[in-house]
């Protein structure tokens, strides 16, 4: 079966090559454009297939508790800088774009926010 999915994904990243060279402005054009992105889609997920489907996985180890370590300054310090970075690039966004603009940098840039929120939380909890 992984053999199959490399040979046919190989085939349709194939086709997609092929179908770019017909990509213009026109009805044909687009439907080879389609014809493109849909082939290089599934011939990269069918290649993915067939070269990681049959990762060895290590076998599970018997479950000990993890000493549990108290965070460090510098966490706290990587954790102020994400915050600080955050800031910045919204407010520059804010004073160059307008306020649109940075309300979605900001959403983009939510899991940088939480994960720095996060940091300096637990390092300010456990003062």
């Amino acid at each position: 079966m992984r053999r199959l999915s490399l040979v046919a994904g190989a085939a349709l990243i194939v086709i997609a090559f092929a179908a770019a060279t017909r990509v213009a402005d026109t009805r044909d054009g687009l439907i080879a454009e389609v014809v493109t992105l849909m082939a290089g889609l599934a011939g990269v997920s069918l290649l993915l297939y067939g070269l990681l489907a049959g990762a060895a996985r290590p076998a599970p180890r018997p479950s000990t508790p993890a000493p549990v370590r108290a965070p460090s300054s510098k966490e706290f310090t990587i954790g102020a800088a994400g915050l600080g970075l955050a800031v910045l690039l919204i407010s520059g966004l804010a004073i160059s774009a307008g306020w649109q603009w940075a309300a979605l940098g900001s959403v983009m840039l939510l899991p940088m926010i939480a994960g720095s929120a996060f940091l300096c939380g637990r390092f300010l909890r456990t003062r």
